[in-house]
């Protein structure tokens, strides 16, 4: 089942942001971009090394009016004692949203059921709160935010130029293509 053109579900949730506790919900994410960044856990090996690379372009992501949402099944106490504990997390100023009871992860469709934590799933969620791209990966495999950047700016530049669509390793200012008849070769 494709997860493009659902709209993302009323949330309520507690966020660590900052140096302090905040409540998140479906309202905050309309009208700009947003990125659902799933990770398992808290005091994990994998997720500190993405959390990190999301961090260290979080500006950039910004620029584009796009906000970062990362999401666990932890509690939003946790990740204020993992900010707490870690240099490396204390890196973070975007939300760390908590789901402990799993309800954004289940509308995702990234809750493992069995161990109550979430697939490493990304989320481009637009302005109207739809989801236009995603991905999910094992639990073992990092993901890199350069690529997640890149799509984000694609997706911007569709939702903007309905008539033309970005080839592979589209990059701003490069060219794009306007689908015709003629173009896949069937006049």
């Amino acid at each position: 089942m494709s997860f493009i053109g659902k709209e993302v579900s009323d949330f309520k949730v507690q966020s660590f942001a900052n140096g302090e506790f905040k409540e998140v919900t479906k309202k905050d994410i309309l009208g700009k971009w947003a990125v659902f960044f799933f990770y398992p856990a808290d005091f994990t090996f994998v997720c500190p090394t993405e959390l990190e690379d999301l961090a260290d372009k979080y500006e950039e992501f910004k620029k584009i009016g796009c906000e970062i949402y990362s999401v666990s099944c932890d509690t939003h106490f946790v990740h204020k004692a993992w900010h707490d504990a870690s240099k490396t997390i204390k890196k973070i100023q975007y939300p760390m949203l908590a789901d402990p009871t799993g309800a954004i992860a289940r509308d995702f469709d990234v809750l493992i059921e069995s161990e109550g934590l979430a697939e490493r799933g990304s989320f481009i969620v637009n302005p109207e709160g739809k989801i236009v791209a995603y991905e999910v990966t094992a639990g073992n495999v990092g993901r890199n935010a350069d690529e997640l950047f890149r799509r984000v700016q694609a997706s911007q530049f569709v939702h903007e130029h309905g008539d033309e669509v970005c080839p592979a390793k589209w990059q701003p200012g490069a060219k794009t293509l306007k689908p015709s008849l003629d173009l896949v070769g069937l006049l």
